[in-house]
């Protein structure tokens, strides 16, 4: 029963001219057995400003040829995002943590 972190794309926002990503909403989310933990969902978003001249490497957003792809994309984001990346999966584990050995509790003594 291993948890799983999974980082998924939700969207890009593109320039229409030439395909350049400008912004990427993303989500990463824990499994158990894959069975979504709740509460342990996270989303966010990054953006990329366009240089001058694109580099020769650059890939085009183009839906017909699938391009690129959702790990390249998912790489962007990490790169861009740096050491937040493992700050937004300490704040899972310790959310995971929380919802398996619960440190507090609500109710009323009296109900």
């Amino acid at each position: 029963m291993a948890v799983v972190k999974t980082w998924e794309i939700n969207t890009c926002e593109r320039d229409l001219s030439d395909g350049y990503i400008t912004r990427v909403i993303y989500r990463v989310k824990a499994t158990e057995d894959s069975v979504e933990i709740e509460g342990t969902r996270e989303t966010g978003q990054v953006e990329f400003l366009k240089p001058e001249s694109l580099p020769s490497d650059f890939i085009s957003y183009d839906t017909s040829a699938k391009t690129p792809d959702a790990a390249t994309v998912l790489g962007w984001v990490k790169t861009k995002l740096g050491s937040h990346v493992a700050t937004v999966e300490t704040r899972m584990d310790a959310a995971i943590a929380e919802i398996k050995t619960p440190t507090t509790a609500q109710g009323n003594a009296w109900d």
